[in-house]
């Protein structure tokens, strides 16, 4: 499986998992387009990877901004002459009982997570038929798309419905070639992850150390966190993969807390 010379757009891509994908696909021949809210982490991600800045483009990109995607996307398409890949990976996480959930936190985490995913796949998706040579959209899921946590309402209802946005783009998608497919993983140790452990703890009135083995980890069979290597290679995987057999699929990364 390899990506030689194909152009891919990861969003979020300045740190956690997103910036691992971004690393694996360039390792993999990609030209890589870094989008984040964070330009200068975006850049330094770029002259991280790539000093010449030939395979690398950064990106400053509010996902929830029609213009910026819309601009963005075209400025990708022009330098690199079209897009092959998109990762939709920008997300953040807050935490609350729904009783006390602020609907304007709601309405943020359903803004990055669902409008950002059409935005961006609607911007990609025009290049993608227009050059004619098919292409990949990836969504980052969650184990969330599949089971509910208490705390999490607007997390769990957003990426759910990254699944039914998933599965209409395989469908109208596939006349053109392009497949669409959402990677779903357990808990992985990023920085949004470690901010939720003591958010918990407080929320749930437990111990940090209990959040992470008892609420974090306790349906896993390893008691052990998914990876950011465990998703990029999936990630890698479904790019690269060469026909339409998988699309519309989510595929579950996280050592056995979901199992289909």
């Amino acid at each position: 499986m390899n990506l030689q010379d194909k152009v891919t757009v990861i969003t979020g891509a300045a740190s956690g998992i997103g910036k691992h994908i971004t690393k694996v696909y360039f390792e993999s021949g990609a030209k890589v387009v870094i989008a984040d809210l964070d330009l200068k982490a975006a850049e330094a991600t770029a002259k991280e990877l790539d000093p010449s800045g030939e395979r690398s483009m950064a990106l400053a990109m509010n996902v929830t901004s029609e213009t910026e995607v819309d601009t963005g996307i075209a400025a990708v398409a022009a330098r690199f002459g079209g897009i092959d890949v998109l990762v939709s990976n920008a997300g953040i996480q807050i935490v609350a009982p729904v009783e006390s959930f602020a609907f304007d936190d709601w309405k943020k985490m359903l803004a990055i997570h669902l409008d950002g995913a059409f935005l961006t796949t609607r911007a990609c998706l025009k290049v993608m038929y227009a050059q004619g040579r098919g292409g990949s959209v990836i969504y980052m899921g969650s184990v969330h798309s599949k089971e509910a946590s208490p705390l999490k309402s607007a997390y769990v209802t957003a990426k759910h419905g990254l699944i039914g946005l998933c599965k209409v783009v395989a469908k109208e998608g596939a006349a053109h070639g392009v497949r669409a497919n959402v990677i779903c993983p357990g808990f992985v140790r990023t920085p949004l992850v470690e901010k939720q452990i003591p958010e918990q703890a407080r929320a749930l009135g437990i111990s940090e150390d209990d959040v992470v083995k008892k609420v974090m980890l306790k349906e896993t069979v390893d008691g052990e966190f998914t990876t950011v290597e465990d998703v990029a290679q999936t990630a890698l995987f479904l790019a690269a993969f060469p026909s339409n057999a998988l699309t519309g699929q989510s595929i579950v990364v996280s050592h056995g807390w979901y199992m289909q």
